[in-house]
């Protein structure tokens, strides 16, 4: 099969806590004829999945290495802290990194913050994934402080969360290779970036009409425009010369009042 035989696709990675749903449905619309495929990849795994040529494009977690990745930074989460639902926290609106120093703080080996220093009591070990981190919270062994998406993610009845106002934050961005930034990229850049469909820098435009027909619409509408302007040569105008200040109908009535006589007077009598 040679190259022009391939159907174009376009893959698209994603990082969990990120819902790619609403961009993926305007591509759709947008571009019925070329599929979407989504690959779920850890926040660890996405950039190789992006450098192997895995997916042509990806949501993934900032920082980005710049040297041979494209990034464009779209929003930042809210961090919270997951806790049972009979934790003191959960009495709170929002929380401090102070306000969980005497608690066993989990840092899971594929954490997305990047920490100065951790907070809390150190665990004995480190959880493998965030999901076994939300098993232990969920087993009274300490809490988890992870963007909110991922809280939302691995929900669980007897947990709750709190927003953490002071903790490290993670912002996702859409990252591609900069050596393939090929159409179809350019296309979701712009689906991403909320651009029209006739956005001039969009590549999913309407195609452009032929010169040949583009003269004959101009012919066409310039024809049409001059037998508009003779037309209203020919119409009788008001006393002024101007159209709309008088009309026919006043112009009628001012023909009507001259050639009307004049009343007779009556011979004035003699005084005796």
């Amino acid at each position: 099969m040679t190259g022009s035989d391939v159907t174009p696709s376009f893959r698209l990675a994603y990082v969990p806590g990120v819902t790619p749903a609403k961009w993926v449905r305007i591509w759709n619309e947008r571009l019925p004829d070329i599929p979407l495929t989504l690959l779920q990849v850890s926040a660890a795994e996405a950039f190789g999945v992006l450098r192997d040529a895995g997916a042509d494009a990806g949501f993934v977690r900032l920082p980005v290495d710049r040297t041979d990745l494209s990034a464009i930074p779209l929003y930042t989460e809210t961090t919270v802290v997951v806790v049972p639902k009979d934790h003191l926290v959960a009495a709170a609106d929002e929380v401090s990194i102070d306000d969980l120093a005497d608690d066993v703080v989990l840092h899971p080996l594929d954490d997305t913050l990047t920490w100065e220093g951790l907070p809390g009591q150190p665990a004995i070990e480190r959880p493998a994934t965030t999901e076994d981190a939300i098993e232990l919270v969920a087993a009274g062994v300490g809490v988890l402080v992870v963007p909110q998406s991922l809280a939302r993610l691995h929900h669980r009845r007897d947990l709750t969360y709190r927003p953490v106002v002071d903790a490290p934050v993670s912002r996702v961005a859409l990252s591609w290779p900069e050596a393939r930034t090929t159409d179809l990229v350019e296309d979701f850049i712009g689906i991403v970036r909320g651009r029209t469909v006739n956005s001039t820098r969009g590549r999913t435009q309407p195609p452009a009409e032929p010169a040949a027909q583009q003269k004959s619409k101009r012919s066409d509408t310039g024809a049409s425009s001059g037998t508009r302007r003779k037309a209203t040569a020919g119409k009788p105008a008001g006393k002024s010369g101007q159209r709309g200040s008088g009309g026919p109908k006043a112009a009628k009535s001012a023909k009507s009042a001259k050639s009307a006589k004049p009343a007779k007077r009556g011979k004035p009598r003699r005084r005796s």
